[in-house]
């Protein structure tokens, strides 16, 4: 999605403030924040989130993990709703912007069913919905590992949510479809369209089950990298080299599996998932964390151990290994081999000092493998281990 401008976000906040003042009004507005502090031990590579073009090295900074949300709905009648979502964080450049990340009507069909058309968040992960949200996630941040395999957070076009129980178990079911345009670090864009997601989710006492899966086909003709490789590739007679790291019109897909476990003091959550698509490029991967928690009155303690894996090949077949083309076969291979190969362990802690606040303080132990890992800008030469530590404060209102 186009960053917006900054003051888009303010005036949309000026704009619905006196209508959330008036309880007689039909138009609602919440909010939600993060303000952060994030570091780690190295100076020899950055930690970033996905997408974004910069992070933080030994030196601490607020941008990683420090955001900034407002929503607003506007009910027009029993049936009738519309809903907008800006969102101010670090996304693709290295300076905070505004975002629309949803804008969308909702049409109550029957109490079941629900319609929604416009810029909807796509369900992607188990916490798609509030993944921005802290205050609403026990740990700072979403394993990395696992939310980095898919950076698209919403799409264009419609979805449908059906809920109903059978007998104690309340079962949610979504469609969606749509397309979107989706910027991403390296200063090229990528194209998405058929882009469909179905999200099922049983919850049962203290447990909740989900199923996900996203298919779409991808389109990237704006790289000059990949451009370069692919058409030079070609001309020199490697065309099945270049045709599997291409990226047009490229089916993907990804699948996941989540647990959630809410049962007196402990608190669980778990995510699986496989990314798959038809190029090189877009590496087959497997990810997966787990999260186990104890609350002791207002304190909840944490620990997380994380993985993501690459599947498919790591080098493309058929280049030479050694003459005036070599600088193409270390391209395409540095393309074929870029999806993050790393663990990690995580301890934390959530503190909710305040009816509507929590602080968060959590350190991550990352080691990287054949590779940076999820680490930008590495200098030569740099490997992990890597520790980082950050501290938040979550709110909403």
């Amino acid at each position: 999605m186009k960053l917006k401008p900054f003051i888009t976000l303010l005036a949309m906040t000026s704009a619905v403030s006196a209508a959330w003042a008036d309880d007689t009004s039909p138009i609602t507005i919440s909010g939600f924040g993060t303000a952060a502090l994030t570091r780690s031990n190295t100076s020899d590579a950055e930690f970033a989130r996905p997408n974004q073009l910069a992070g933080v090295t030994s030196s601490a900074k607020t941008g990683v993990d420090s955001n900034f949300g407002i929503q607003a709905t506007a009910k027009m009648n029993d049936w009738l709703s519309f809903t907008g979502q800006g969102l101010v964080r670090k996304n693709v450049t290295d300076n905070f912007g505004a975002e629309l990340t949803w804008a969308f009507a909702k049409a109550k069909v029957n109490d079941n069913l629900n319609l929604r058309v416009g810029r909807i968040g796509l369900p992607v992960y188990m916490i798609s919905d509030y993944r921005n949200v802290g205050y609403a996630n026990t740990m700072l941040r979403p394993p990395i590992e696992m939310y980095s395999q898919v950076t698209l957070e919403s799409v264009d076009g419609v979805d449908a949510v059906y809920q109903t129980n059978l007998g104690e178990t309340a079962i949610t079911a979504q469609l969606a479809y749509g397309v979107t345009d989706a910027e991403q670090r390296g200063n090229f864009t990528a194209k998405f369209k058929n882009v469909s997601g179905i999200n099922i989710v049983a919850e049962n006492g203290p447990f909740t089950f989900r199923f996900g899966r996203v298919d779409t086909k991808v389109t990237v003709d704006n790289s000059s990298n990949l451009n370069t490789l692919v058409s030079g590739l070609t001309k020199f007679g490697f065309k099945s080299a270049a045709d599997a790291i291409a990226v047009s019109d490229t089916k993907a897909s990804f699948t996941s599996l989540g647990l959630g476990v809410d049962w007196k003091s402990f608190v669980v959550q778990a995510e699986y998932g496989k990314r798959k698509s038809a190029s090189l490029s877009i590496a087959n991967t497997t990810s997966w964390y787990t999260m186990f928690g104890y609350r002791m009155g207002s304190f909840l303690p944490y620990v997380v151990h994380a993985s993501a894996t690459q599947d498919s090949s790591r080098t493309v077949a058929g280049l030479p290994a050694s003459g005036p083309l070599l600088p193409y076969t270390l391209g395409a291979n540095g393309l074929a081999s870029a999806s993050p190969i790393q663990t990690s362990n995580s301890v934390g802690v959530r503190w909710d000092f305040y009816k509507s606040a929590a602080l968060k303080l959590q350190l991550d132990r990352m080691s990287p493998d054949n590779g940076p890992g999820v680490f930008i800008n590495a200098k030569p030469g740099f490997k992990g281990p890597v520790t980082v530590f950050a501290a938040a404060v979550d709110f909403v209102f």
